[in-house]
């Protein structure tokens, strides 16, 4: 889906007052990850429906630069690992296309529109250039699903972010207690009008 299509949907859906979408931010290394499993599992286990991805936070990557990460689809799986390999001597991290473009239909293929939540556990390069889970994000938005979505703390990649959004989404403290009353407010779940 284009760009500036993406855009106006959500301008669209901000003014009519059916979409929300938030970022939280961790200085501290994993804890957005952590975050996000954990309120993943909470919601669950209240009988919410979820769609997205959150890193398999269980998986120890075999570098120290915890390049060789693992996605969990939600609400039940599968398990997909989203960087390539590149060698025990690389200091890079490469994602893998393949791996990135099965995590993203499998959402796409989920019951998206029937869902309380969507979760992203990162809005990252991919998604700055307009590839990775843009379309995903889109059709949650159309749906009038909350988007909840990790990002990182860099300017250039909060930029691309805002731009994606249009400014309209609410930055929210990593804090579990607060991203929950973030997701329960204004457009309570269960009220909330979908096309």
């Amino acid at each position: 889906m284009a760009a500036h299509l993406v855009l106006a949907q959500i301008q669209k859906r901000h003014e009519e007052k059916t979409m929300k979408i938030g970022s939280i931010t961790s200085e501290n290394r994993g804890e957005t990850d952590q975050i996000l499993v954990d309120l993943a599992a909470k919601m669950q286990a209240n009988g919410k429906r979820l769609v997205g991805i959150v890193k398999d936070v269980e998986y120890e990557s075999r570098f120290e630069n915890g390049c060789d990460m693992r996605v969990r689809v939600l609400p039940d799986g599968p398990v997909i690992p989203i960087t390539q390999s590149l060698g025990d001597g690389s200091g890079a991290c490469r994602l893998d296309p393949a791996g990135i473009t099965l995590a993203v239909q499998t959402v796409i293929n989920s019951n998206l529109k029937e869902a309380d939540l969507f979760i992203l556990n990162k809005f990252g390069p991919e998604e700055g250039q307009g590839r990775g889970f843009r379309d995903a994000i889109s059709l949650a938005v159309s749906a009038g699903v909350p988007v909840l979505v990790g990002l990182g703390s860099g300017a250039e990649i909060r930029s691309k972010f805002d731009m994606f959004c249009g400014g309209v989404a609410e930055a929210i403290a990593p804090d579990l207690n607060k991203i929950e009353r973030w997701v329960d407010s204004d457009n309570q779940l269960a009220d909330r009008n979908r096309l």
